[in-house]
């Protein structure tokens, strides 16, 4: 049988005092965030307690930075942070929610340099901008940060939790150039914001797989709604009223049913094909009804559950996640839903 772990060994582990091991474990205080940390991470690496629920006698806060719920994709981020707030709370680590807006990245950029005086971690889902990566830079030395959802580049980031967007883009093309089938017909792409890395990245895919491997069906319009319902329903209309070789539409965003009433508006149900992401529950509806063809899903949920793990792991509270951090796309039609 195994031995089991002493504080010796913890102590041996993080490289501190057996006094300091004591003093973390038995949540008796005066020990330093740094060296509280290596303990905690040390301990519950070692399976000091088997239970793993020991708590710390500090309080860590983490600053979670997304939408708000008026998106139905960030209504689901929204619902898992509650969950994963609930999780990480007998880990003494609490999670404070900023909703953030579309787009003033000038005023998200501020945000983000002020945590420093409160926040001991991020987790955040925003722009791609040079503006917000600077930032996240200039705190990133003093707290640890992880993005979801959507990646930000060169942010000095720890993690990234969520999906291989561009991988997610091929497959919505080699669904879509299947549902077109040989006769194939013109694409339209309607992009929510080419300043979110995971909407640039399928917009790379789909418009790859679609020349590779149907070349018979040819992307005609690539159009940015800035995420507005409204002018994705005006755009779907007058393109299709401009083209009658339109026979597929890719959304990357929101406005399912948007697009759904302007291409029945015009009666080309039944020859137009749609595909889209996030299974919300006017997606799921729209599915049933075989008003659109396919969903791609990410599980929201499931993501900010994996980067509350990570960003406690981060923080000495827990020892590892034990899934991967990338998460796969699942595809949805109408007998699956």
């Amino acid at each position: 049988m195994a031995r089991k772990a002493t504080l010796t060994d913890v102590a041996r582990e993080a490289g501190v005092s057996i006094a300091t091991v004591d003093r973390v474990i038995n949540s008796r205080g005066g020990v330093e965030r740094s060296k509280e940390e290596k303990v905690m991470r040390a301990a519950r690496l070692l399976e000091l307690d088997r239970r793993l629920d020991f708590a710390s006698s500090q309080i860590r806060r983490v600053a979670v930075m997304v939408q708000p719920p008026t998106n139905p994709f960030h209504a689901e981020l929204q619902a898992g942070i509650e969950t994963a707030r609930k999780m990480l709370a007998p880990l003494s680590v609490q999670m404070q929610v900023v909703h953030i807006p579309l787009g003033g990245h000038a005023d998200i950029a501020k945000r983000i340099r002020g945590l420093r005086s409160w926040a001991d971690g991020l987790i955040i889902s925003t722009s791609d901008v040079p503006e917000i990566a600077e930032a996240i830079r200039s705190i990133s030395d003093a707290i640890p940060v992880i993005t979801l959802a959507t990646d930000i580049a060169d942010c000095g980031r720890v993690a990234y939790v969520g999906p291989n967007d561009e991988r997610s883009g091929r497959i919505a093309g080699d669904l879509l150039g299947m549902f077109m089938g040989e006769s194939g017909g013109h694409v339209m792409m309607l992009v929510g914001r080419l300043d979110m890395a995971g909407h640039r990245a399928r917009a790379k895919g789909f418009s790859e797989i679609l020349q590779r491997r149907h070349p018979q069906c040819v992307l005609s319009r690539m159009i940015e709604t800035g995420e507005q319902r409204d002018l994705a329903h005006q755009l779907v209309h007058r393109s299709l009223k401009a083209d009658p070789f339109i026979r597929g539409i890719y959304l990357l965003s929101v406005g399912a049913t948007e697009v759904v009433e302007a291409v029945e508006g015009l009666g080309r149900q039944g020859t137009v094909h749609i595909v889209s992401h996030e299974l919300t529950s006017n997606r799921r509806e729209l599915l049933r009804q075989r008003r659109i063809h396919a969903v791609l899903d990410q599980n929201p949920r499931r993501e900010t559950r994996l980067a509350a793990e990570a960003i406690a792991c981060q923080l000495g509270r827990l020892a590892k996640v034990e899934e991967p951090l990338e998460t796969n796309a699942q595809i949805f039609m109408a007998e699956n839903v």
